[in-house]
């Protein structure tokens, strides 16, 4: 829990000041610093930014009462404004959980072998 605290915060924090591709830079840093294995790095990732996302996507929806979001359904053919902010809340969980899973695998690769062998006996 405090893994996916300290991820979502900074998620938080980068995604109100800089672009959306620089969320990757918190998430293989965090991701390479607090994860041993690939499954739990993807998983926190993907669910701390999933959810700083739909956070982030619930209130600007709330705020333009769902005009820009149905307007991207229409366009998109999906129907449904609540659709949008699904989709985006998942895009935004794939680069989190892939910026978490990376970092992790870039922890992995750099471990010293011997480290590596005593965790397979």
């Amino acid at each position: 829990m405090r893994n996916f605290g300290l991820l979502f915060f900074s998620f938080w924090i980068v995604s109100l000041f800089l672009p959306w591709w620089t969320l990757m830079i918190p998430a293989i840093l965090l991701g390479a610093t607090l994860f041993d294995r690939s499954l739990a790095a993807f998983l926190i990732g993907f669910t701390s930014l999933f959810a700083a996302w739909l956070v982030q996507v619930l209130y600007i929806d709330i705020a333009n009462e769902s005009i820009l979001s149905g307007r991207i359904a229409d366009m998109l053919g999906v129907g449904q404004s609540w659709l949008v902010v699904l989709i985006t809340a998942v895009i935004g969980g794939l680069i989190g959980g892939m910026g978490t899973l990376l970092g992790s695998q870039i922890r992995q690769l750099l471990r010293p072998d011997d480290v590596q062998n005593s965790r397979l006996a």
